[in-house]
């Protein structure tokens, strides 16, 4: 098996690779399908590498294959699809980066962890503010 190598207009640090019969027109559709899931605002650095590959066996049910094998900020993104055409899984790929990639966005954007406590070496004002406003009132009065 050969494997041909693309890189991305849009996403350059993301490289579109081919396993098997796969033509150009099938490749210039990965590539704007994934440049519409990892090209939006407010996502971090994107690296890694997408992999389209068809099955030599005709009889094989799902020919078609491919991997998405990223890191977006700090998290690793990995997402298998397999179909019956070239379109079918490029699509179901895409469906399934769509998610991941709002998950790893997600996960980090809102921490899991409460603030420590100052007691734990937190900052003092990354509690709840509340509690401090009620004892700033109190001595006050």
């Amino acid at each position: 098996m050969t494997a041909r190598e693309t890189s991305a207009r849009e996403t350059p640090a993301v490289r579109v690779r081919a396993e098997g019969e796969v033509d150009e027109e099938v490749l210039a559709y990965v590539r704007t399908k994934i440049d519409a899931v990892l090209n939006r605002a407010g996502l971090s650095a994107v690296t890694g590498e997408v992999r389209i590959a068809k099955a030599a066996a005709h009889h094989a049910e799902h020919p078609w294959s491919a991997v998405a094998d990223l890191r977006v900020g700090s998290t690793v993104v990995v997402v298998h699809a397999q179909d019956a055409t070239s379109r079918e899984v490029t699509d179901r790929l895409q469906d399934r980066l769509r998610r991941q990639v709002e998950r790893a966005v997600h996960e980090g954007s809102v921490g899991r962890r409460p603030a420590a406590p100052p007691w734990r070496g937190g900052q003092p004002g990354e509690g709840s503010a509340g509690g401090e406003a009620g004892q700033l009132d109190a001595h006050s009065a």
